[in-house]
């Protein structure tokens, strides 16, 4: 079981986000007041290839720890910067398999859909970031350390303190790909 470390929105298409003391999770939707709410692909360059697409990032979660690495490196980082809608700590995203669900406080499911594949939007946010969270695996395959993407399966609140309890779906798992 992991936590909800902080919450972030923004109505506005800015890499970073505001953090706040609650964000509400609008079932089908996203995040309720954040520019990427929608049924509907709402990341520009995704909207300028089909603007029918589903919105497979309508929720950006990232790992707390990933913070704890990046500051090691020389990062001065802060929630929210990164543009993720929930911060969480004790659960490695990553690791998880695509349909995994997060039950988060007391109503709110998020389905993990996918990587964040970040973009240069990162390296301009702070030079050097973007090698950083694009690494590669000994055996030479590309790690995407940006955290994760979903969609909102049950509507809710959600805010700092917040358990997340992790619901996998059945089995064989798929390995998350970039969204």
């Amino acid at each position: 079981m992991g936590r909800v470390m902080a919450v972030a929105a923004d109505d506005g298409h800015r890499f970073s986000k505001r953090v706040g003391p609650a964000i509400h999770l609008l079932a089908g939707l996203g995040v309720a007041g954040d520019a990427h709410c929608g049924a509907t692909v709402q990341h520009r360059s995704r909207v300028a290839v089909d603007p029918a697409a589903p919105n497979l990032r309508q929720v950006h979660l990232l790992p707390a720890e990933l913070f704890d690495e990046l500051t090691a490196n020389g990062f001065d980082l802060a929630p929210g910067d990164l543009g993720e809608n929930i911060l969480t700590a004790e659960l490695d995203l990553l690791a998880l398999p695509r349909g995994t669900r997060l039950a988060i406080g007391p109503s709110a499911v998020v389905e993990i859909t996918g990587l964040r594949n970040p973009c240069a939007q990162i390296e301009a946010f702070r030079p050097g970031l973007l090698a950083a969270v694009l690494v590669r695996a000994p055996d030479g395959t590309l790690v995407r350390k940006a955290g994760v993407m979903g969609i909102v399966a049950a509507g809710g609140d959600v805010a700092p303190g917040d358990a997340i309890a992790v619901i996998l779906p059945a089995e064989p798992w798929e390995r998350l790909e970039r969204v």
